[in-house]
C-alpha cells in the first residue's frame, strides 16, 4: 500500500489551462489548443508543468489501469490478453468481443448480465462493417465491455451482488475508490458516472501521473505489475489495431500508456518517469503530439516518437502546416510548419 493517509482531495475549480499546441498554417498560428501537462522524473519530482495540474478533473478511461489493479487485488485471476482487455478502451474488433465473452464464461455469466451501455464498435472501419452487415449496437461491442465483464467476474468471486455492481456504494466500487486514493496519494474530489455507466472518480492530473508511475515501478508479481505487463505485452487488446496508444507502447520499450475521452493521456516508464496530459477541448489531434513531446521531455529518445509528432494541415491537398506542441514542450521547430 502506498498512501495509508492520502492527502486532501484536489480542489474543484475552473482549471487554469495554458496553451499546449498550435495549429500552424502557412507560418501563422491559426488556432490554439489549451490544456495541462505534467512530467515527473524517476524520483517522482515535477520536471515540467504547464497549465493546472492540481485541479480536480476526470481521467475518464485513463483511470482503467487503476480499476484493473483494484480488481486483481480483489482476486481477479486474469492475466495476459484478458487482463489487458480488463483495462481496455477497445476498438470492438472480433478478438475484443471474444475476449469479453470469455471473461463472462469464466464467471458463469452471459452478455445479459452486463450493465454498460450498448454501442457500435469504436473503430470506424469496424463500425462501418457492422453497419453494412446490418448488425446492431450491443453491450459487448461497447469499448468498456472487457472492464465490465471483469467487474462482474470480480463480484462473483467475492460473493458480491451483480445487479447493482455499478452503484458507487457497491463493495466493488468502494474497493476501486480505495485503490484510486492509494495510488494517486490523494482523496477523491467528486464521483460521477462515466460514459459506459461505471462510477468515475475525480483526482488531479498530477495524481494520475503519480498513480501510473506507481503501477509501472511496482515489484514483479504484484497486482500493479501484472496489469502493467499485460497491457504492454498485449497493447492491441488494451486498445485496438491502428490505435495510437498501442503504436506508442510498441515504439517505446517498457512504456505503459492509456488514453481517455476528452483529451486525456497518461504514460509511465519502468523507472517511474511519467507524463499526464489533458487537452481542454478534448482534441486527439493535440493529445497525441503533446503526449509525445512530454515523453521526450521526460527523456525518451525523440527518434522513437517521430510518428507521433503531429498531423499535417492540408491546403489544396498539399501540406501547408501542422499541429505542433508549444515551444515550452518542444523547442525544436518542425519543418512541416515552416
Amino acid at each position: 500500500m502506498y498512501s495509508s493517509s492520502p492527502a486532501d482531495a484536489p480542489l474543484v475549480r475552473e482549471p487554469v489551462h495554458a496553451p499546449v499546441a498550435h495549429l500552424i498554417r502557412g507560418g501563422i498560428v491559426e488556432g490554439i489548443h489549451y490544456g495541462s501537462v505534467v512530467v515527473l522524473g524517476a524520483d517522482g519530482e515535477i520536471q515540467l508543468q504547464l497549465g493546472d495540474i492540481e485541479a480536480a478533473f476526470y481521467p475518464r478511461s485513463a483511470l482503467k489501469p487503476l480499476q484493473a489493479v483494484a480488481m486483481v487485488r480483489a482476486g481477479l485471476p486474469l492475466d495476459g490478453e484478458l487482463l489487458s482487455l480488463t483495462a481496455a478502451s477497445h476498438s470492438g474488433e472480433e478478438r475484443h468481443l471474444a475476449g469479453s465473452r470469455r471473461i463472462l464464461e469464466l464467471a458463469g455469466l452471459t452478455e445479459g448480465h452486463l450493465r454498460n451501455v450498448t454501442d457500435m464498435p469504436f473503430d470506424p472501419v469496424v463500425r462501418d462493417a457492422w453497419v453494412r452487415e446490418g448488425r446492431m449496437p450491443s453491450r459487448l461491442a461497447q469499448n468498456c465491455s472487457g472492464k465490465h465483464a471483469a467487474m462482474l467476474y470480480t463480484c462473483m468471486l467475492n460473493g458480491w451482488s451483480l445487479e447493482d455492481y455499478l452503484d458507487p456504494g457497491h463493495p466493488l466500487q468502494q474497493a476501486v475508490a480505495e485503490i484510486v486514493e492509494d495510488l494517486t496519494g490523494q482523496r477523491i474530489a467528486r464521483v460521477t458516472v462515466d460514459g459506459c455507466g461505471a462510477p468515475l472518480f475525480s483526482v488531479s492530473l498530477h495524481g494520475l501521473a503519480r498513480a501510473t508511475a506507481r503501477i509501472t515501478t511496482a515489484a514483479p508479481g504484484t497486482p500493479e505489475a501484472q496489469v502493467a505487463d499485460a497491457m504492454r505485452e498485449h497493447a492491441e487488446m488494451a486498445s485496438g489495431s491502428g490505435r495510437d496508444v498501442a503504436a506508442l507502447m510498441r515504439a517505446v520499450p517498457g512504456l505503459l500508456t492509456k488514453d481517455g475521452f476528452e483529451g486525456v493521456q497518461v504514460a509511465a516508464l519502468p523507472d517511474g518517469r511519467a507524463v499526464a496530459v489533458k487537452i481542454s477541448d478534448g482534441a486527439n489531434r493535440a493529445r497525441v503530439p503533446v503526449a509525445a513531446a512530454a515523453l521526450a521531455r521526460a527523456g525518451v529518445d525523440p527518434e522513437l516518437l517521430t510518428e507521433f509528432a503531429g498531423e499535417q494541415l492540408l491546403g489544396g491537398g498539399e501540406p501547408v502546416g501542422c499541429v505542433r506542441p508549444v515551444r515550452a514542450l518542444d523547442p525544436v521547430p518542425s519543418t512541416a510548419c515552416v
